[in-house]
């Protein structure tokens, strides 16, 4: 991702790693900063939402060829907390479930290093066409 996302540049996105990029399909490998641990030095729950909503646009953006053309907004996220995200690296997986002709709907899943399942997401995105907003 690039930089000058003020939520992205506080998770680092430009840091992060693409494993596999497709229409409606995002995977990838991503660090835990620092500074969005908690003191049990496991990621803060606050942050995950955070990491979801940039995933799940991420994972629609592979839709739309030009992103100067539209907007997405979050309607609706829904977190699934499995077990805690301690890091040092997570992947993070966004999978298009659903594409309405305004609304999608995206699975965020982070998983450990051994593949385990640590959060499970489900985020409701707007698109929205800037030439008719």
């Amino acid at each position: 991702m690039r930089p000058g996302h003020c939520a992205g540049d506080l998770l680092e996105a430009p840091d992060w790693k693409v494993i596999r990029e497709e229409e409606g399909f995002i995977d990838l490998d991503v660090h835990v900063p620092t500074q969005v641990l908690n003191p049990r030095q496991q990621l803060f729950g606050g942050f995950t939402g955070t990491y979801v909503d940039m995933v799940a646009l991420y994972t629609i953006r592979t839709l739309f060829p030009a992103r100067e053309d539209y907007w997405i907004t979050t309607i609706n996220m829904r977190i699934d907390y499995l077990d805690p995200v301690l890091g040092p690296r997570v992947r993070l997986q966004g999978e298009l479930i659903n594409k309405g002709r305004s609304t999608s709907l995206v699975a965020v899943t982070f998983f450990d290093e051994a593949g385990n399942k640590l959060v499970y997401a489900m985020v409701t995105l707007r698109v929205i066409d800037r030439q008719q907003a």
